[in-house]
């Protein structure tokens, strides 16, 4: 570890790797006295031109003054930073505190510091300085330091666009030919925004890079036939790669030149011509070897199918970390380890780099799985025929991430968000590493294109290969936030399948109305109860029966389509015999060409045993475009080759028990694959829309009600909503009474005086409870406060526990409260037990909770629900993500499965839910601008037909935790 001459200790948690404009990585520290010969080296490779713009003169090298300047920092008042590739800078930048006049200074009092940058020519362009500058600001802002300063010459119009599109507030001004800019370092809207889009089409370069190579060597192609690295080599050449194919295999013979007529060399350092992605098979302890050379040759990107590392326990781990570290510092990223590989079926690509015996048929819905098993499963239910659900359907990308070390969901999501060619997302998750931003990515995703996520491991720990930060928050929150973001949670593989098919090819529909038509009364009958199961509005169902022709479905459809009171239509059929039955290829395009005379309402077929509809079908269920589709070779079955090639690694990587498939390459295998020019007879006439199929009214309503409550919010997303401001909202005097209170510890939960002083700056008013240790301080409150009053035990076992009979309410006099003061010492204990409080009685109404809390992982959480069994038992809680807009709350409200007790339920009077909304609005407000309040809970509140009452609250405080998503880009830390 490097240290400093200087006053203070080395910032480490300065150091971090990030992302660049073109999708390659670089690390940012802070330079040291260490950096002497570094710097030198750095300066020499920077253009004369570059050197004039930074020293304003010309400056072809630097002194031994200088050198001393620039590495020698106390890491407070003058600090700088370095981005690094390899053991190389490619860019630095310094501050210097700075007082009245420009003149150096030390202190917070001065809060003021002149920044520079220089970044080495080969590297401009890359976003290098952008990072920079995020990272020195945040540095500064650690550092008391508010405001920046820098001066530019005019022609340096690269620098200028750097400090301008950083989104800060600025101050501009000229003289004496020098443009000086000022502007503030505190996180803005457009500061965040700016900073986000560059993260966005930093890491979507990054994973491109990764799916679209122009070269790819497979390290760890074994000289003979089986075995990981020789399958997928076999795998991408097959697949018709479109760019460069090569093996690599240290063990190859002088003089072979090729490999299953693969250029193939045995290092990939021999390898005459730029290489991409390098997909690498070897043994867990020879893959440093291969990473070096790999980094040596620039090759941009890692596939490490190889296992034995953090799933198979603590030695496991570290050597991932070094993994990760060592791939970094060549400015590469990593799929893997432990990957079953990646897929990408564009025509211009054309990459089958994964264990998988076939390319998938190309088409719009890409698919990310953290488990080689399950990623096995999806693709062979998305592509084989029979079974679940009927058809073919095809994928634009496919990313398995294994021990996702480094590329992870969030990644691919910032890929898919922009691929054209992606149409739907389905994701597999084990583990969510970093919470807040995806809800985050998947908001932005969601609005644009259907996200689908089934998520495994809900209920224990992830998988050991998984390094990620534990949540405080039950699946089922999690869960209701993802959904709040807008993502489709499903609960199973197959819902995955069957939501991701009608979303691929359907029209969302505009709401939940449902026509049900079909040639069997039973079968539209549990249609109809299935629609109602899921919250939908479905019509009666029409009954064709069963001598309906081609022309009854095409005419019953056709009037379902163009009727206004219905959203969309579900058909039924079963199979028919006799003379005169409807065909199933008629039947199939009868439907086919009514729902492409009104394509705007989605159409869904449940059919039973139909061999020969789901035939006529299969592309009614494609994703493919169907003229001239392009669909991969199918070579014959390599019965057992999967077994054998997960159980052996080349040369002897060791078995990856993990995520061995328990199918079979005929299960991964499509059953239909055709020539690439080659088009089904069954394939419907261009511009018409596929419809899916389903083998069970259930499973096609499970998919049609995820795409109703999507659509929703895809319309209450386009309005969101505002976070209200409150004119008596005291923040200031808040974060005084926080900043005195925190004075005193480090975390504390504060008393009854202080939480109600805090919960008052807001506009939140506790009902006074006043201690009663005695009958007589008991009478001398009620008399304070007036009657009636409730009686009430605050020990732990009893609080909010009125059915256990520690509360006594209505009590109208001095008579009645001695008495139920007596009954309660009597049934529970002494007064220094059962810690006895009065309180003014509240007006009738519902009693409900309200809590905030700030999770590490997820970030601030709203929750709301019904006090008491409801929420304590049935686990009936809502939940939203902080700040919490006026929409939010009205739905917040509105979720719970008790909320009808809230608006007049069988009689009774409905209650004030506005001024509920109010009241969460204002705790909402409270923990988004005081991150140091990192819980509240208001229990119980109750809410009458006029009003609420916040009868009990508790708050803690605590130092806010770091929130890295207003830091700096940065990559997960290792």
């Amino acid at each position: 570890m490097q240290t400093s001459s200087d006053r203070h200790e080395y910032p480490a948690h300065w150091e971090a790797d990030v992302v660049l404009r073109d999708g390659g990585t670089a690390r940012i520290r802070p330079i040291t006295a260490d950096d002497a010969e570094r710097l030198v080296s750095f300066y020499e490779q920077v253009s004369d031109e570059s050197k004039y713009y930074r020293f304003f003169a010309p400056y072809p090298r630097l002194s031994a003054k200088d050198v001393h300047r620039f590495t020698h920092h106390d890491f407070v008042d003058r600090v700088g930073l370095a981005a690094t590739v390899g053991d190389d800078f490619i860019g630095t930048v310094r501050y210097d505190r700075i007082g009245a006049g420009g003149r150096p200074a030390t202190g917070a009092e001065a809060d003021e510091a002149e920044v520079a940058f220089l970044v080495q020519d080969a590297h401009q362009g890359r976003g290098v300085a952008s990072a920079l500058l995020e990272h020195i600001a945040a540095v500064a802002r650690e550092r008391d330091i508010r405001r920046f300063a820098a001066e530019v010459l005019p022609a340096n119009t690269k620098m200028i666009k750097v400090f301008t599109d950083a989104g800060y507030t600025q101050k501009r001004s000229f003289e004496d030919g020098v443009v000086r800019l000022e502007f503030g370092l505190e996180p803005t809207d457009r500061s965040l925004a700016v900073q986000y889009a560059r993260e966005q089409r930093a890491e979507a370069r990054s994973v491109q890079r990764l799916l679209a190579p122009g070269a790819v060597a497979v390290i760890g192609a074994g000289r003979t036939p089986g075995g990981v690295g020789r399958s997928i080599l076999g795998n991408i050449r097959d697949g018709g790669f479109t760019g460069r194919l090569y093996a690599v295999n240290g063990a190859l013979p002088e003089g072979q030149k090729e490999l299953d007529g693969v250029p193939a060399f045995r290092s990939v350092r021999d390898i005459d011509g730029p290489v991409d992605v390098a997909v690498v098979a070897v043994p867990a302890e020879r893959v440093p070897e291969v990473v070096a050379e790999c980094g040596a040759h620039d090759v941009q990107g890692l596939v490490v199918v190889s296992a034995g590392y953090a799933e198979s326990g603590p030695e496991g781990r570290d050597r991932q970390r070094a993994l990760v570290r060592q791939a970094r510092s060549y400015g590469m990223r990593i799929i893997g380890p432990n990957s079953f590989g990646v897929i990408n079926t564009s025509p211009e690509v054309r990459l089958n780099a994964s264990l998988a015996p076939d390319m998938p048929r190309a088409g719009r819905i890409g698919l990310f799985a953290q488990s080689g098993a399950i990623g096995v499963a999806l693709l062979s239910r998305l592509h084989r025929r029979g079974g679940g659900v009927t058809g073919v359907t095809g994928l634009s990308t496919f990313v398995s991430s294994g021990n996702r070390a480094d590329v992870s969901g969030n990644d691919v999501l910032q890929y898919w968000y922009e691929d054209a060619d992606t149409d739907v997302a389905l994701m597999y998750l084990e583990s969510i590493g970093n919470p807040r931003k995806f809800t985050r990515l998947a908001r932005r995703t969601a609005a644009a294109k259907p996200l689908v996520v089934v998520q495994g491991a809900r209920h224990g720990a992830g998988p050991r290969g998984h390094a990620v930060r534990a949540t405080q928050l039950p699946h089922a929150t999690v869960s209701a936030l993802l959904r709040q973001a807008g993502v489709i949670r499903v609960d199973t593989i197959t819902d995955l399948v069957d939501a991701g098919l009608l979303l691929a090819r359907q029209p969302l529909p505009a709401g939940p109305r449902v026509a049900i038509l079909g040639n069997s009364e039973s079968l539209g009958l549990l249609t109809y109860d299935a629609c109602l199961a899921e919250g939908l509005r479905p019509h009666p169902p029409q009954d064709l029966t069963t001598a309906a022709s081609a022309a009854d479905f095409h005419a019953a459809l056709s009037r379902a389509l163009a009727d206004d009171s219905s959203d969309a239509v579900v058909v039924t059929a079963i199979p028919s015999v006799g003379e005169g039955s409807v065909g199933d290829a008629a039947l199939a395009e009868a439907l086919r060409s009514a729902a492409a005379e009104r394509p705007t309402k989605p159409v869904l077929v449940v059919h039973v045993e139909l061999g020969g509809l789901a035939e006529a079908l299969s592309a009614a269920t494609s994703t493919a475009p169907q003229p001239g589709a392009a669909s991969g070779p199918d070579p014959a079955p390599r019965t057992g080759e999967r077994a054998e090639a997960r159980a052996t690694a080349d040369e002897g990587a060791p078995a990856d028990d993990k995520d061995a498939p328990a199918a079979s390459p005929e299960d991964v295998r499509h059953e239909d694959a055709r020539p690439d020019d080659a088009r089904p007879d069954d394939a419907p006439p261009e511009g018409t829309h596929p419809l899916p199929a389903y083998p069970a009214a259930e499973r096609a309503v499970r998919a049609l009600a995820q795409a109703v409550a999507y659509g929703q919010w895809r319309r209450d997303a386009a309005d969101p909503g505002k976070v209200p401001e409150y004119e008596d909202i005291d923040e200031r005097g808040a974060a005084t009474l926080i900043d005195g209170l925190l004075a005193r510890g480090q975390g504390l939960s504060l008393t009854t005086d202080a939480t109600c002083e805090l919960l008052a700056a807001y506009g939140v008013h506790v009902h006074r409870a006043l201690p009663a240790p005695t009958p007589d301080a008991a009478a001398e409150a009620a008399r304070a406060l007036g009657h009636p009053v409730a009686l009430k035990a605050t020990a732990p076992h009893l609080r909010h526990r009125a059915d256990l009979g520690g509360v006594r309410l209505d009590l109208a006099d001095e008579e009645q409260l001695r008495r139920a003061y007596a009954e309660l010492t009597e049934l529970f204990g002494s007064p220094e037990e059962l810690r006895p409080v009065v309180q003014r009685m509240a007006p009738r109404g519902v009693d409900t909770v309200v809590r905030a809390v700030i999770d590490p992982a997820a970030g601030a959480v709203l929750s709301f629900g019904l006090a008491g069994a409801a929420s304590q038992l049935l686990g009936d809680m809502a939940h939203r993500l902080i700040p919490v807009t006026d929409r939010d709350a009205t739905s917040l409200v509105r979720s719970i499965r008790t909320a009808p007790l809230l608006f007049g339920w069988r009689g009774s009077a409905p209650v004030d839910t506005p001024a509920l909304e109010e009241l969460m609005l204002r705790v909402s407000r409270l923990v988004h601008d005081h991150p140091e309040v990192v819980a509240v809970t208001l229990e119980p509140v109750v809410v009458a037909p006029h009003g609420v009452s916040v009868l009990g609250a508790s708050v803690r405080l605590a130092p806010p935790p770091a929130r890295d998503d207003l830091g700096p880009r940065t990559l997960p830390a290792y």
